[in-house]
């Protein structure tokens, strides 16, 4: 691969640091995150060499699911602060060359939303078909699967106009109408709103399902249950209204652009990504995160599978040899966190193996995307009370396991290793009282390791998690051959050896990464000896001219030339 041949983008070749504000600094001592606290760490997030912050909802919401169920998008969630400390704090990031990305929500709105309010009014109402509606003198509407609603039924009823309204999420979350021209222009001025002001992008949540198929015909029996994703995935326009988005909006700022894109695969990706179709930048998928995870979290054997991630990762990079551009990803608010369900939180491992998952995302192609606290290596919280959760996600299912005289002791051993909560417990700052979160009550339980994990502790420490995040990030800024090198997997087939190799005109660099408790003999081929060792997550290295020996959780970045 050659770089004279590549179309470089800033996006392309930055590092991406996602914020949950409800969970990053509270200011004002009421429990929550919020924007004045992130002001007040504007320079701990540009120390880390970062260099686009991806902030989850900060809209006004009733949070039924945590900002995600929008009443007004124009306004600043009262629990973050207002617009003016938006507007610092946006102003903040640029000054310290940090870019913005905000979360576009827009498959559904709140429940409290003045549209929806409109719409449920009446069935003449102008806003009616803002929404999705199935009179009920037509009968049941067919089946649609709901990610959490406690019946999974993504229909509900509503007696003032004795309708059922559409919503794949939760009940106070309505679907929108994106087949009606008025929403979709609703949607453009509001994003035009937010690129005026001089946001650099947006992180587009659940995007693949805003075309709904026309009078939502029952579907075949292949798409049952939340295998109906896929179907939702598949609508006849989301297409159509991408360009349009991108003709209508994208097209008239430098910014960036990713999708939130469930019931994406390796085979129907470059319809939303490929340049010249002139929609999104970049998409990420789900594939990984579903190696050992079954339906409602229940996780099997394969959990952590080595083999299988190498081939879904493998799968992914090959798709974008030519076109596209892909995105790399272990964690974020919809997961747990990486060293705990990719590699080992116990107290011998979880250092070094938090630093070898930070090697291996920033160190593939890709732009890399990472979890605030993960530079930390914070790990799962692992309530053992379902009344501990906030997540309606997890609470819901619980209730629905219950109701259907599930397993409950598996479903919450389970979600001691996948539920969401598990990434949304506070940043844990230092070892003060709650961390150095809050001097209020958290929202969240503090996980009770803090005093150990923190911020705090690990600036002193040369060696720390964070300090060899913030040598990674500037290891990527220095070598472009990890940015757009070609891959190249190696020993696809080992259960706990990562290898792989980048290549970018005459530069070849040798990535190891040995996922085990346990010492690792590497036999290098002719081709891949003598190199010079770039970064090493442990102090020692044993290596001879045809081997290397890698310790438990061990990751080297070598430049064999």
């Amino acid at each position: 691969m050659k770089l004279a041949n590549i179309k470089r983008k800033w996006w392309k070749e930055a590092v991406v640091y996602q914020i949950y504000p409800r969970s990053f600094q509270d200011s004002n001592g009421d429990g929550v995150g919020d924007l004045r606290g992130i002001i007040n760490r504007l320079d701990y997030i540009q120390s880390l060499g970062v260099d686009v912050i991806w902030l989850n909802p900060i809209y006004k919401s009733p949070n039924d699911d945590m900002g995600y169920d929008i009443s007004d998008y124009q306004q600043i969630m009262d629990e973050f602060g207002s617009m003016d400390d938006f507007d610092e704090l946006l102003q903040g990031m640029h000054q310290r060359g940090l870019k913005v990305v905000l979360d576009l929500v827009v498959n559904h709105t709140s429940d409290e939303h003045e549209w929806f309010k409109q719409s449920r009014s009446s069935r003449d109402n102008p806003y009616r078909d803002y929404y999705h509606w199935w009179p009920a003198e037509n009968g049941g509407p067919p089946k649609r699967w709901s990610y959490f609603d406690e019946q999974a039924n993504a229909w509900k009823y509503d007696a003032q106009t004795d309708a059922y309204y559409l919503h794949y999420f939760a009940v106070k979350q309505p679907d929108l109408n994106w087949e009606n021209p008025k929403v979709r222009a609703e949607i453009f001025a509001m994003m035009h709103f937010w690129f005026k002001k001089g946001i650099d992008g947006f992180r587009m949540d659940v995007i693949t399902f805003i075309s709904k198929h026309d009078g939502y015909p029952e579907f075949s029996d292949q798409y049952k249950g939340s295998q109906m994703i896929n179907a939702y995935a598949d609508g006849p326009r989301l297409h159509e209204y991408l360009q349009e988005m991108n003709r209508e909006v994208l097209q008239h700022y430098d910014i960036m652009t990713v999708a939130e894109g469930p019931g994406t695969s390796t085979h129907n990706v470059m319809k939303l990504v490929d340049e010249d179709r002139k929609e999104l930048n970049m998409n990420y998928h789900f594939d990984h995160q579903g190696i050992g995870v079954g339906e409602r979290f229940i996780v099997n054997d394969d959990f952590q599978n080595l083999v299988k991630f190498k081939q879904v990762m493998s799968d992914w990079d090959a798709v974008f040899t030519e076109k596209g551009w892909n995105t790399v990803y272990f964690g974020n608010h919809d997961f747990a966190r990486m060293v705990s369900r990719w590699g080992n939180d116990t107290p011998a491992f979880r250092a070094p193996a938090s630093k070898l998952l930070s090697t291996y995302l920033l160190t593939m192609r890709g732009t890399p995307y990472y979890y605030m606290g993960d530079e930390i290596g914070m790990a799962n919280i692992r309530f053992d009370d379902i009344n501990d959760y906030k997540d309606l996600m997890t609470v819901n299912w619980y209730h629905l396991t219950k109701q259907e005289g599930g397993n409950l002791a598996q479903f919450m051993d389970s979600h001691k290793l996948c539920a969401r909560d598990n990434a949304r417990t506070p940043v844990q700052w230092d070892d003060s009282h709650n961390a150095g979160f809050t001097d209020g009550i958290p929202w969240l339980k503090i996980n009770p390791d803090y005093s150990q994990w923190n911020v705090a502790a690990q600036e002193s420490m040369p060696d720390s998690p964070l300090n060899y995040f913030r040598s990674l990030t500037q290891l990527r800024k220095d070598n472009l051959t990890l940015v757009y090198g070609a891959y190249e997997l190696l020993w696809p087939e080992h259960q706990e050896l990562y290898g792989y190799t980048r290549r970018l005109d005459d530069e070849l660099l040798l990535v190891l990464l040995n996922f085990s408790t346990h010492m690792l003999n590497v036999a290098l081929p002719p081709e891949l000896q003598g190199g010079s060792v770039l970064l090493n997550n442990l102090q020692h290295l044993n290596q001879s001219t045809e081997s290397i020996e890698l310790e438990a959780y061990q990751a080297l970045v070598i430049k064999v030339k």
